[in-house]
């Protein structure tokens, strides 16, 4: 495979050096990215950059995943309005071992093969220059002149920051450029990938190792992926949509990628998924026939859920989401854990019963009109438990004299009502008050 030319067809280019190409096509290549280390988790904004290295892995060369370790104590102003909070050291070991934990879905890190991935912390080659010798030995080969003009600076000089350009941040871009400067001359680092929005920075160190070493280095940078509308890809109501499942739950990371629209998921499958041009090309083929059956969205969640989480857990986000339609269930609710009962049942009116109460047997007439409200009156309660309108959890019921137990809780704490085909009412059963 053909790096530049894989990410071409991705619409994964923005930005790319003269000779780079070239240089890719010499041979086996080592590049990096940068990755903020100021979470435990990557989160999908992330993903593009991971895809990336993933796919120069995939053409034969190496890549290096860089933990920001020295850089996330200072802050980035590229794309930011205000300063970052700075980390301890503690708190960015821990980072980087869970960070390194999810690039290992993406990258191979353990293998024997000479392209294997590594990670690299710029910490450890940071922590012990001097003030001093930083400004003498990669300060006095980058003119303020050359750090002033770029973009980066001069958004957050013109007004885009309330409290301007902090001098630590100022010198990001040195910092940086001192990163590709030591990975050129210790590990033969020629290729640095980032976003767009790092462009100033990459060349920044590009322009050191031309001006300290006299060698070449490149650039190649992806776009910022943002929504139709403009906003922040990866933001939803909730958040970021993170990788650890911690964060966002498998089933609700599956649900964000089964959500996106047509234009959306045929972006996406190109940028986020490995499939070939001609999968995904059959896929929008199919698509234009059934748009209703959405088969884009259906393989690009399966995709990315699957690199993220595994089959296991992206086979119980489909069963959950498929929970209140199928066949099973009844079956799938008694399985089902609580947090993605939660989940499922997000935004469906809610109502409580004691715990009293449930264990002395609520008749079922008074659980649907007296203790909630899910019939304005038993006697519409009844007409439609006996036309067989009525279930808990999945289960019709059409006996008026049933009587609702603990029996019937899900995780000893729910029960899930329905009246007709699509009013759906989640009872929970707290403990006496």
């Amino acid at each position: 495979m053909d790096f530049i030319e894989e990410l071409t067809w991705r619409g994964m280019i923005h930005t790319v050096m003269p000779g780079t190409d070239e240089e890719l096509k010499k041979g086996m290549t080592t590049a990096y990215l940068g990755i903020d280390p100021t979470a435990d988790s990557l989160h999908i904004g992330h993903l593009c950059g991971v895809m990336m290295l993933r796919h120069f892995q995939r053409c034969g060369h190496k890549p290096l995943a860089l933990v920001g370790g020295a850089t996330g104590m200072i802050g980035d102003p590229s794309g930011k309005s205000a300063e970052r909070n700075l980390l301890d050291e503690k708190t960015l070991r821990h980072n980087q071992e869970a960070i390194k934990k999810q690039l290992a879905r993406f990258l191979d890190f353990d293998s024997d093969a000479p392209n294997k991935a590594e990670m690299v912390n710029n910490y450890d080659w940071t922590k012990d220059v001097t003030f001093l010798d930083f400004a003498r030995d990669i300060g006095k080969h980058i003119t303020v002149n050359y750090m002033m003009a770029k973009d980066s600076v001069q958004k957050r000089l013109n007004g885009e920051a309330r409290d301007g350009l902090s001098f630590t941040e100022f010198t990001y871009q040195l910092l940086q450029g001192f990163d590709f400067y030591t990975l050129y001359k210790d590990r033969g680092c020629k290729l640095q990938l980032g976003g767009s929005d790092q462009w100033g920075n990459i060349t920044t160190g590009t322009e050191l190792i031309r001006r300290k070493l006299g060698g070449e280095a490149f650039a190649l940078t992806c776009p910022l992926i943002t929504k139709p509308d403009g906003s922040k890809f990866g933001k939803t109501e909730s958040g970021n949509v993170w990788l650890d499942a911690r964060y966002t739950s498998p089933y609700k990371f599956y649900q964000f990628w089964l959500n996106v629209s047509d234009e959306e998921a045929e972006k996406y499958l190109k940028i986020f998924t490995t499939l070939t041009k001609e999968e995904i090309e059959s896929l929008v083929e199919e698509h234009q026939q059934n748009p209703g059956a959405r088969p884009m969205q259906k393989r690009l969640a399966e995709e990315v859920t699957v690199m993220v989480h595994g089959r296991d857990e992206y086979d119980k986000a489909v069963e959950a989401s498929q929970m209140l339609f199928s066949n099973k269930a009844e079956e799938a609710l008694k399985n089902i854990d609580e947090k993605t009962l939660l989940e499922v049942m997000e935004g469906v009116p809610a109502f409580s019963v004691t715990r009293r109460d449930i264990e002395a047997g609520i008749p079922l007439l008074d659980f649907l009109a007296v203790k909630t409200s899910i019939f304005p009156s038993k006697g519409e309660a009844r007409k439609m438990v006996q036309q067989g309108g009525v279930s808990l959890n999945k289960r019709k019921v059409t006996d008026p004299n049933y009587t609702v137990t603990a029996d019937d809780l899900l995780q000893g704490k729910y029960i899930l009502a329905q009246r007709g085909k699509k009013n759906y009412y989640l009872i929970s059963c707290n403990a006496a008050e």
